[in-house]
């Protein structure tokens, strides 16, 4: 599973067996990328209170987040982030393998819509540069129909999925999907 003694699912207790509860209503099981946290269970609850914010995102679709993770984590070399993402746009998202390839050889392939390729092309910039940007460029955004709240949800997601993608590459958590 990984590096470390991780709680399986069928020995989880207190916080971790009601974390994983619901984590289970949602994907059905308890991916290893979930269990990985379980060592740490106020951990554990902090990264699905993380998740379920963007899960119920009102303006940030499943599938540009899912875009957004995997070619964050192809430019940290997290594979288990970047097949786990490719897996959920396949999936879920209803796209194909080759589309999948074909963003991750070039992010404005991706289909998604015009204003959500700006908004990825955005994030990409931002969490791979780490680089402050100009306030021109978020009223570009927000001219397309972003909030400034969408624009600092979008870099934080991509933000947050840099330390994810070390964390597993440190651990080396097993492939699952």
């Amino acid at each position: 599973m990984s590096l470390l003694a991780t709680v399986s699912p069928d020995k989880a207790q207190g916080k971790v067996a009601d974390v994983y509860g619901s984590i289970k209503k949602v994907f059905g099981r308890i991916p290893n990328a979930m269990q990985m946290y379980s060592v740490s269970p106020s951990l554990l609850d902090n990264q699905w209170s993380g998740m379920s914010y963007y899960l119920q995102h009102p303006n940030l679709s499943f599938t540009l987040l899912a875009t957004i993770r995997m070619l964050v984590s192809q430019e940290n070399k997290c594979d288990y982030c970047i097949g786990m993402n490719g897996s959920l746009l396949i999936n879920m998202a209803g796209w194909s393998a080759d589309q999948v390839n074909a963003t991750k050889r070039d992010a404005s392939a991706a289909p998604l819509k015009d204003k959500e390729k700006t908004l990825l092309q955005f994030v990409l910039k931002t969490v791979n540069q780490r680089k402050p940007i100009t306030r021109a460029e978020i009223d570009k955004l927000i001219a397309l129909g972003w909030t400034e709240t969408d624009v600092i949800d979008a870099v934080a997601h991509g933000a947050r999925n840099v330390a994810v993608d070390i964390i597993f590459n440190t651990f080396q958590v097993e492939h699952d999907f």
